[in-house]
C-alpha cells in the first residue's frame, strides 16, 4: 500500500482511506502523522540513480535543467549525466596538472560544472551516451576513479624529462573512453540522431533553448561581503567558479519565491545531520536531537538511504530551531557543514503546524516511500544549504539590479 501522493506530479492517492481529504495532503511514510499541503509543485522528469558514484552534482543539476527545458516549453528530455561527468574529468585533470598536483582531484563536482561543460562540449540525451557500455546496469566508478587518480598523480611528477609529453591527454581520455564510452576528440565530429533529427552536442543544446549565461549560483556566508561574488571554498569547486552572496533571510526568500513563481533550483547541502533521514523522507532540525537514534553509517558517496535514523520526530511534527546567520557561518568555518550532496528542489509545502518544507528530488533511485523524493524543512535548509543554481529571472528586478545582473 502506498500512502503518499506521489511526486513527479502523478497526483494519485493509492489508498483513498488514508486521509480525510486525499486531494489536499501528502505524508512522508506509512503511519506518519505529518500532513503536507502542497503550495506549488513544479514538473520534473523521472527520478534517476547515481549508483555507486560521486556524481550527485551531475544528476541533480541535469534534473534541474530538465525541468528548465519543460518550463521553456521544449518538452521532456532525459539528459546524459555521464557525458557531463566524462568531460568534467578532462577539465579536472587539466586543472590538477596546472596546480602541480596540489589541488583536489576526485569524483565530486559542483553545479556550475554543468554550464562549464555545456559551454565547451554541449550536451546529449541519455540514450546517446549512457556511460554503461561495458555491461553494468548501474553506475560504478571505483576502478575508473582509482586509475584516473593514479594517472594524474604520476603525470604531476613529470616523470619523462621533467615535462609533460603531448600524449598525456590522449592516454588519459583513453581511460574515460574505456569505462564510459568513446567520444571523438573534436565535439563537432560527434553526430547522432535523436527523434528523427541529426545533431551534434552543441546543436542539440541549442534546440533545447538553454543559455548557460542565464544561470547563477547563490549562497549566504559572512566571510565575504554581501551582494558580491566570491569563489566558494569547497574542495569540489575545482573549476574555481564564483557565485553571489546574499544575507540569509534574503537567500531564503529567493528560494521560496522562486518555487512559488514556477522556478525550481539545484540545491547543494550537508546531509550528515541527525535530522536528515531519507528513509523517512524528511530533513529536519529538531530542537531536541537526543531522541534521534542512529544505526549504521552513511556510505562513501551518500548514494543510498545512508544510516538508519529512529525517532518520533519523523512521525509527528516537532519544534525546530531557527539558526542565525552567525550560527550558520560557524558551522561552515568549523566544517560541521560540508559540501556533501547535490539535489533538486521542485516544490513547496506546509505541514499542519505551519512549518514550510521544500520538496526535494534525490538521485538515489525510487528507494523510499516517496519514490525518491523527500521534504526538507525551512530550518534545515536555512542551516545546511551550501549553495543553489537557479535561473536569474527567478530573482526580483530589484535584487538583480543590486547584484548587477542583467
Amino acid at each position: 500500500m502506498i500512502n503518499t501522493v506521489k511526486k513527479g506530479l502523478v497526483g494519485i492517492l493509492m489508498s483513498a482511506s488514508m486521509f480525510a481529504s486525499a486531494q489536499d495532503f501528502e505524508t512522508n511514510k506509512k503511519g506518519s502523522e505529518y500532513k503536507f499541503k502542497i503550495i506549488n509543485d513544479i514538473e520534473a522528469t523521472d527520478v534517476q540513480s547515481q549508483g555507486r558514484t560521486g556524481t550527485c552534482w551531475s544528476f541533480s543539476s541535469l534534473s534541474f535543467f530538465e525541468s528548465e527545458i519543460i518550463r521553456l516549453g521544449k518538452g521532456k528530455h532525459n539528459l546524459s549525466e555521464m557525458f557531463i561527468a566524462r568531460n568534467a574529468y578532462v577539465g579536472k585533470a587539466e586543472n590538477y596538472l596546472r596546480m602541480y598536483g596540489t589541488f583536489n582531484f576526485g569524483a565530486g563536482g559542483a553545479f556550475h560544472d554543468i554550464p562549464w561543460v555545456i559551454r565547451r562540449y554541449g550536451i546529449v540525451p541519455e540514450e546517446v551516451y549512457t556511460g554503461l557500455h561495458y555491461g553494468d546496469t548501474i553506475h560504478q566508478h571505483s576502478e575508473m576513479e582509482g586509475i584516473l587518480k593514479a594517472t594524474v598523480q604520476v603525470l604531476a611528477k613529470k616523470p619523462q624529462n621533467d615535462h609533460l609529453t603531448p600524449y598525456w591527454k590522449k592516454a588519459y581520455t583513453g581511460i574515460l573512453d574505456a569505462y564510459l564510452g568513446e567520444l571523438p576528440d573534436n565535439v563537432e565530429d560527434f553526430k547522432f540522431t535523436y527523434e528523427g533529427k541529426e545533431y551534434t552536442p552543441k546543436s542539440y543544446t541549442k534546440s533545447l533553448g538553454l543559455d548557460m549565461d542565464d544561470y547563477i549560483s547563490l549562497t549566504s556566508y559572512t566571510h565575504h561581503p554581501f551582494y558580491s561574488k566570491f569563489v566558494l571554498e569547497v574542495q569540489d569547486n575545482w573549476a574555481l567558479q564564483s557565485g553571489y552572496n546574499l544575507p540569509l533571510d534574503e537567500f531564503m526568500d529567493v528560494m521560496e519565491n522562486a518555487i512559488k513563481d514556477g522556478y525550481s533550483f539545484a540545491w547543494g547541502a550537508d546531509v550528515t545531520e541527525k535530522g536528515f533521514d531519507y528513509r523517512s523522507a524528511l530533513a529536519l532540525l529538531p530542537e531536541d536531537e537526543s531522541t534521534i537514534k542512529v544505526k549504521g553509517k552513511d556510505n562513501k558517496y551518500f548514494s543510498d538511504a545512508g544510516a538508519e535514523k529512529v525517532s518520533n520526530a519523523f512521525m509527528i511534527p516537532v519544534k525546530e530551531r531557527i539558526v542565525t546567520q552567525e550560527e550558520r557561518q560557524i558551522a561552515f568555518d568549523n566544517q560541521e557543514t560540508t559540501d556533501d550532496h547535490g539535489m533538486h528542489v521542485t516544490g513547496l509545502c506546509e505541514d499542519q503546524e505551519g512549518t514550510k518544507y521544500f520538496i526535494v528530488k534525490n538521485s538515489w533511485g525510487k528507494s523510499n516511500e516517496c519514490d525518491g523524493y523527500f521534504y526538507a524543512s525551512f530550518p534545515y535548509v536555512r542551516y545546511k544549504t551550501m549553495n543553489i543554481l537557479i535561473h536569474k529571472d527567478a530573482l526580483s528586478k530589484s535584487l538583480k539590479k543590486k547584484l548587477g545582473i542583467k
